[in-house]
């Protein structure tokens, strides 16, 4: 049986039309930041702003006319995004700095600088994120686990040095990016370093989702309840949030070439863009609608409900050993 050559070419574009509508069809459901207010006079802080979602909250940012530092970790990358973005957008003001939240003494440094240069901070982004296999073993200068240094420890301590600017903008904001994932996170507060996963996946023990970076998710919720309670009437609100299943390179360390070809087709449907991821950070940071609804988490622009059993003790408890070890300068 022979068929038609034109059989070759219908097949593979029904295909692709029919997940562009599911694409489309898929995306009406997600959230989109409907305030277009003037930022004029505001100053943006935004940690990992080199990249995908941090990099698309300071685009939108600055079409706002806010002006907004790019706290990066590669200083050079930091500047090419700023021109990247003054290609399209000519009003706000960019500002990169270099920060990188693997180190204290970096983020000390940066602090004295912010602190030297800005009188005060409207809004702080904590949107910079490490996924790492755990096989690697990676820590930050201070020994940490990279994902509980930099993801939660380096936010942490960051946040806690710039309050006094935070309180000087009052009414003012924190915006805590976290994920979805935080729901399978779980705290072993006798081993916070992970230790024992990560000698299980030495020894090719490691299963296929990541604790370190879901625990560290959890992390990020918990710093955020618990810092909206200890600022409550001062101010500030701070909101938790998650920009959904974005395509951005977060993930890089874990896909190959061979992963591209076969999860394009439920990557065209469920995965975002970075602009898209965007639009719940720039909602939580700008819409005057969450105003005074601090420590509330958000997705698709609204308040979400997670299912997960938040416990108040092991949030007290994270909060103090953070001090701890930031205090110690060491892994406890």
């Amino acid at each position: 049986m022979s068929y038609s050559p034109y059989i070759y070419v219908a097949i593979p574009l029904s295909v692709a039309i029919a997940l562009g509508l599911a694409r489309k069809w898929r995306s009406r459901k997600w959230g989109k930041c409907m305030s277009n207010i003037c930022l004029r006079g505001k100053t943006y802080l935004i940690t990992g702003a080199n990249s995908g979602i941090g990099l698309e909250t300071a685009r939108a940012l600055v079409k706002r006319k806010a002006r907004v530092i790019l706290a990066c970790r590669d200083l050079e990358k930091a500047r090419q995004t700023a021109a990247e973005i003054r290609k399209e957008e000519l009003g706000g003001e960019l500002i990169p700095m270099q920060l990188d939240l693997a180190s204290f003494e970096s983020i000390e440094k940066f602090v004295e600088l912010v602190k030297t240069g800005f009188y005060k901070i409207d809004c702080l982004i904590n949107n910079a994120g490490v996924v790492a296999p755990l096989s690697l073993d990676q820590k930050t200068k201070e020994g940490f686990e990279i994902h509980l240094g930099v993801n939660h420890l380096g936010h942490f301590y960051l946040t806690n040095l710039l309050l006094d600017l935070l309180k000087k903008a009052a009414p003012s904001r924190i915006v805590v990016v976290s994920s979805m994932l935080h729901e399978k996170g779980t705290l072993d507060f006798d081993d916070l370093n992970m230790r024992k996963q990560i000698e299980d996946a030495k020894k090719g023990k490691s299963s296929r989702r990541n604790p370190g970076y879901d625990n560290s998710k959890l992390m990020n919720v918990y710093f955020a309840r618990a810092l909206a309670g200890k600022l409550r009437g001062d101010g500030i609100d701070v909101y938790a949030c998650c920009p959904g299943f974005c395509y951005t390179n977060l993930f890089r360390s874990f896909v190959k070439w061979y992963h591209y070809i076969l999860m394009a087709p439920i990557a065209l449907v469920y995965m975002r863009s970075a602009k898209q991821g965007a639009e719940t950070v720039v909602f939580c940071a700008t819409d005057y609608s969450v105003e005074g609804h601090t420590g509330k988490f958000y997705r698709e622009c609204a308040e979400y409900a997670p299912s997960y059993n938040y416990n108040k003790e092991e949030e007290s408890r994270l909060w103090e050993m953070s001090e701890q070890m930031v205090k110690a300068r060491r892994p406890l």
